[in-house]
């Protein structure tokens, strides 16, 4: 009963449109002075949390995506995949998927990719005769790649908050991300095969064009490569990477493409600066809220209580799975991260659930967060490129809840999707 009062007290608190790092300190501050009798231990506990090394990353990362963004290297990521797909039923919506993927594995950002993406790709498949609804769906579902194809900023903050394997988490999300990808894919071709019959198609591209495109595109291909390929050879660390992929970024915005000056490499810091400092305020919060856990013994009790139900590790997961895709309804990725993983941390560990395995399905269910609503980031965005009606984006999207749910209950049934990489690359 506690722990429920406790819970609908942070949620109230919440739902009254307070910042969600001001709702967490004053919340957590609030009952450690009313049952502690001081708030002492709050600034010490802050900063030795936020003194972690891996946490430069995600600066680094989010500098490398605004980069791409102002330096226009993603047109021709889109431009290249729909040379190879335009002679598809669907080929748009099939080239608007590849381009999120890759997209999603330079920004690490779903609003960022659903936002870079569908600026180019929505007006073109409008004009090509695409559904309005086809069109917002998909830039919806493939932006919310961006967080679970690496880097990924809350794969990041799971992986400070449980000390897992930063590197492992991203290598953990490339197959998972892939099999993604493949059934938004396959779900664009056979939606527009059974009822787009009016979508234009364009003759299939030439080996000349092809390779003219992959030619173009090659610095932007690069970047992924790059990074990913770094971490999986054993170059450079997570956080090495996010700071070779920003060095590379800049090399070809600059040097390659031309498409930036000096003075925008100002521009890009000051946006992936203040990108960082609301998710360092929201984990400031969160630190003050789970030392606040910690102190009340909440963590043990919930053990406890897993122990006494004897649910096993598939009703614990359930569970979870259920009550985070309702929190993400309403609240912010970050903050479920934040809100959830110290309290439940304990009673993974008595189930020996790997932490990498449930860090995916965590970020599965938060993509599901960037698009349903009332709350769904990516719907948002793709109402403020349209200005379409919410209804429509929202009907558009409805299928790829579905697909996502499908791509958890197997990632849930067979662990090796997440778990067969980073074992390999270990």
């Amino acid at each position: 009963m506690t722990i429920a009062l406790f819970f609908l007290g942070l949620l109230l608190l919440l739902f009254t449109g307070l910042p969600i790092f001001a709702g967490l300190t004053l919340f957590g501050a609030s009952v450690l002075y009313l049952t502690q009798g001081g708030v002492g231990a709050v600034a010490e506990t802050i900063f030795v949390e936020l003194n972690h090394y891996l946490l430069v990353a995600i600066p680094l990362f989010g500098f490398m995506a605004h980069v791409m963004i102002r330096g226009r290297i993603v047109d021709d990521l889109y431009n290249t995949a729909y040379t190879f797909t335009r002679h598809l039923p669907g080929g748009l919506g099939v080239a608007t998927i590849l381009a999120c993927t890759v997209f999603a594995a330079i920004s690490g950002s779903s609003v960022a990719t659903a936002m870079t993406i569908g600026a180019v790709a929505i007006p073109q498949m409008l004009r090509f005769g695409y559904d309005r609804r086809t069109a917002y769906g998909l830039v919806a579902a493939g932006g919310t790649l961006g967080i679970l194809i690496p880097p990924s900023g809350p794969m990041v903050l799971y992986g400070v908050t449980t000390d897992t394997s930063i590197g492992g988490l991203f290598m953990a999300g490339v197959v998972p991300g892939a099999l993604m990808a493949g059934v938004f894919i396959a779900w664009a071709l056979l939606r527009t095969a059974w009822s787009q019959q009016g979508v234009q198609r364009e003759p299939r591209a030439t080996l000349r064009e092809m390779w003219q495109a992959l030619l173009k595109s090659a610095w932007a291909f690069s970047l992924p490569v790059f990074v990913l390929g770094g971490m999986y050879a054993g170059v450079f660390t997570a956080t090495e990477a996010a700071a070779a992929g920003a060095w590379l970024a800049l090399f070809v915005a600059l040097v390659v493409y031309r498409s930036m000056k000096l003075k925008d490499i100002w521009a890009c810091a000051i946006d992936a600066s203040r990108l960082s400092a609301m998710l360092f305020m929201i984990l400031a919060g969160a630190t003050v809220f789970g030392h606040v856990l910690t102190k009340l013994r909440i963590p043990q009790q919930i053990v406890e209580s897993v122990i006494s139900a004897d649910v096993g590790v598939t009703g614990f997961l359930l569970i979870m799975m259920g009550l985070i895709f309702v929190m993400g309804m309403f609240l912010e990725s970050i903050a479920i991260i934040l809100i959830t993983t110290p309290v439940i941390l304990p009673a993974m560990i008595h189930l020996n659930i790997n932490p990498i395995w449930y860090g995916v399905l965590l970020v599965i269910n938060l993509e599901l967060a960037q698009i349903t609503p009332p709350v769904g980031m990516n719907l948002f965005t793709i109402k403020a490129i349209t200005k379409a009606p919410m209804g429509e984006i929202v009907r558009g999207s409805l299928p790829y809840v579905v697909l996502m749910f499908a791509v958890m209950g197997l990632v849930m049934a067979w662990p090796d999707i997440a778990l067969w990489l980073p074992q390999h690359m270990f």
